[in-house]
C-alpha cells in the first residue's frame, strides 16, 4: 500500500472512531488525549504499557483497547473520567457479550455509573484509591463479593448473595475496582470447560463454536474481547492456564499462599490457588501486586512484600537454561499440532539468549497423576459432601461433582497420607531438577479448543480418557509441585485456534516467571498480533 493510501486509511479510521465516540458522548479533548495514550506519549508509564495491536474495527472503542497500565494512567491524570470509562465498557459489553456469554450477573448500569461518578469526585478531591481506581471489574463466580450473586454455576446456589467480600475482593475494592458483575465458570469450578445450568455456555473468544476452557473461562474470554481491562481467576487443575492459552491472553497460577484464599479449612488448604489474568505481563504484575500479601485470617499466606511486582521486569537471560518437558517422555498424549506449535514458540526463548533442552524430572508421571486423583477427590469431594448428603440437592449436582464425592468416600485417611507423600517426593524431584534448569516449559493444554457443546474430550491421540479431568494431565504435575506457572500465548494452528505455554519457576518464584514472560512477550507480541474476529 502506498504511503498516501495508508494515511488516507488512518484518516478515515480516525474519523469513524470520532463519530462513534461522539455518539457515546466523548468530547474532543478526551479523543485527543486517547490518541496521545495510543501513540506512546507521556501518559504511558513505560514502553511495556503501550497499546500496540492489530487495527480493530472502527466500532471498537479506544478506551477498551487500552491496556491496564495505560488506562490507570489516563484515569489518574484525568485524561478520561471514570464515568466515560464505565459507559464505554458497558456499551461494549452490551455489544459483544451476547456472542460469548462471558460476563454474567451484570449489575444495573445506572448504579455502576453512579459509583463511577463517586470515583471521579474522589479524584477531583485528590483521593486516589489505588491502581484499579474506576476500573470495571467482574470477579470469577467462585469469589465472594458483597451484594453480588455467587452461584458457583450451581442451581443449588442460584439465589445466594454473600453479605461480605472475600479477602481478595476486599483488596480489589480497596484498590478502586468497581464490581460490575461476575465471570462465568463451570459448576463448582469442576472441569476445564465453562458451562453450567445457571448461566449456560461461555464460548471461545476466537471461535464461538469452541470451548472457552475453564474454570476461568469467562474471565479469559472477557479479557480477550476487551470487555474487562484485567481479570481474576483461580487454578486447581489448569483453570487459569488452559483458558488463557485457549483465548490468547496471560494467566498466572501462583504459589500456595501468595494470594490469601478464604476457605473452610485454613490449615489443610486446597491445591487450588488464586491468580491474575491480563493482556500483557506488566498488567499481570500490577494486578498481582494488588492481590498478593499476608492476611492474618489466612495463616499460611506469604509475608513477602507484594511491592516486588511493581519493579522493572527487564533482565538479561543469556545462558538461562529452560527444560522443555514436551510430552513427559510419551506419558501424556497430545493432539497433533500442539507440541509442534509450542516448539516454534520456544525458539523465541533462544532469541533472548536462553538454552532450551528437552528434559524432565526423574519421577514417574503416572504416580503423580494417581496421587493427584486421590487428593482432588478428598479436597473437592469434601467441599461438596453436605450437598451430596441431601438427596434433593444431590439430584441437582452435575455427574462430575458426584464423582468427586463418591471417589472421596472410598478413601481412607491413610490413602490421603500416601498420596501426600507422593506429592512430596515429586516436589523434591522437581526441586532437584531446578538445580540444573532455571525454568520448565510445558503446553497449557493437551489439545486445541474442542466443541463447546461437549462436556469433555473422551480421547486424545487415540488414548481414552479415564476421567473428566485426565485430558488436563499435562498441567497437573505443575499443580502437584506447587510451582508458579505463567500461561503465555504460543500462537495459532491452521484453523485459527490458539494454544499457550506454561512458564514454570521454582516455588515462590513468581517474579522470575514474570521476568521471563516479559522478555518473551517483547519478542512475540502474540496478544496484539491477532485480535479475535468479533473485534477485528
Amino acid at each position: 500500500m502506498h504511503a498516501h493510501s495508508r494515511r488516507c486509511g488512518r484518516v478515515w479510521l480516525l474519523d469513524q472512531r470520532r463519530k462513534y465516540h461522539r455518539a457515546m458522548g466523548l468530547h474532543e479533548a478526551v479523543l485527543e488525549k486517547l490518541s496521545q495514550c495510543r501513540s506512546g506519549s507521556s501518559v504511558m508509564p513505560d514502553k511495556s504499557s503501550a497499546i500496540a495491536h492489530d487495527q480493530p474495527s472502527a466500532c471498537v472503542p479506544e478506551i477498551v483497547m487500552m491496556d491496564g497500565c495505560a488506562l490507570a494512567n489516563a484515569i489518574h491524570s484525568k485524561q478520561v473520567s471514570c464515568v466515560e470509562v464505565m459507559k464505554t465498557y458497558l456499551d461494549h459489553i452490551e455489544h459483544i457479550n451476547p456472542h460469548v456469554n462471558a460476563i454474567v450477573a451484570l449489575e444495573d448500569g445506572d448504579s455502576l455509573l453512579a459509583q463511577a461518578r463517586v470515583c471521579d469526585e474522589r479524584l477531583a478531591h485528590g483521593e486516589r484509591t489505588g491502581w484499579l481506581h474506576g476500573f470495571p471489574f467482574a470477579a470469577k463466580d467462585l469469589v465472594s463479593v458483597k451484594g453480588l450473586p455467587m452461584t458457583m454455576g450451581s442451581p443449588i446456589l442460584k439465589d445466594f448473595i454473600p453479605d461480605a467480600d472475600s479477602v481478595m475482593a476486599e483488596r480489589l475494592r480497596r484498590a478502586g475496582a468497581i464490581f460490575i458483575g461476575k465471570t462465568n465458570t463451570p459448576e463448582y469450578g469442576l472441569g476445564s470447560n465453562t458451562y453450567n445450568p445457571v448461566y449456560g455456555i461461555t464460548r471461545n473468544a476466537y471461535d464461538q463454536s469452541r470451548s472457552a476452557g475453564g474454570s476461568s473461562g469467562g474471565a479469559a474470554v472477557a479479557l480477550a474481547l476487551r470487555m474487562l481491562p484485567v481479570a481474576d481467576g483461580s487454578d486447581y487443575g489448569g483453570s487459569l492456564r488452559n483458558p488463557a492459552g485457549w483465548n490468547n491472553v496471560f494467566g498466572f497460577r501462583t504459589s500456595y499462599g501468595r494470594i490469601p484464599a478464604d476457605g473452610r479449612d485454613a490449615w489443610l488448604p486446597s491445591m487450588g490457588v488464586l491468580g491474575p489474568m491480563a493482556r500483557n505481563v506488566r498488567d499481570l504484575a500490577m494486578l498481582l501486586a494488588v492481590q498478593a500479601g499476608y492476611d492474618d485470617r489466612v495463616p499460611l499466606s506469604m509475608t513477602e512484600d507484594a511491592g516486588l511486582f511493581h519493579a522493572n521486569l527487564e533482565r538479561d537471560f543469556k545462558s538461562t537454561r529452560i527444560a522443555w518437558l514436551r510430552d513427559f517422555n510419551g506419558q501424556v498424549p497430545y493432539e497433533s499440532g500442539v507440541l509442534e506449535l509450542c516448539e516454534r514458540a520456544l525458539k523465541n526463548f533462544e532469541t533472548i539468549g536462553c538454552i532450551v533442552e528437552v528434559a524432565q524430572p526423574d519421577y514417574p508421571i503416572n504416580s503423580v497423576w494417581r496421587a493427584w486423583l486421590r487428593l482432588r477427590a478428598w479436597q473437592s469431594g469434601g467441599a461438596l459432601l453436605a450437598y451430596y448428603n441431601d438427596r434433593s440437592k444431590r439430584a441437582l449436582m452435575k455427574p462430575e461433582a458426584v464423582f468427586e464425592v463418591e471417589s472421596g468416600l472410598r478413601l481412607s485417611a491413610f490413602d490421603i497420607t500416601a498420596a501426600s507423600a507422593v506429592r512430596t517426593e515429586w516436589y523434591l524431584a522437581v526441586h532437584k531438577f531446578f538445580t540444573e534448569y532455571d525454568y520448565l516449559v510445558v503446553p497449557t493444554a493437551q489439545l486445541f479448543p474442542f466443541d463447546a457443546n461437549l462436556d469433555w474430550p473422551k480421547e486424545i491421540a487415540g488414548r481414552k480418557m479415564e476421567t473428566y479431568h485426565e485430558w488436563m494431565k499435562g498441567v497437573l504435575p505443575i499443580t502437584m509441585a506447587g510451582c508458579p506457572a505463567l500461561a503465555a500465548p504460543a500462537g495459532f494452528n491452521v484453523e485459527g485456534l490458539p494454544i499457550g505455554i506454561q512458564i514454570v519457576a521454582r516455588n515462590h518464584g513468581e517474579r522470575s516467571c514474570l521476568e521471563l514472560a516479559h522478555a518473551y512477550e517483547t519478542v512475540t507480541n502474540q496478544v496484539c498480533k491477532r485480535l479475535p474476529p468479533l473485534l477485528a
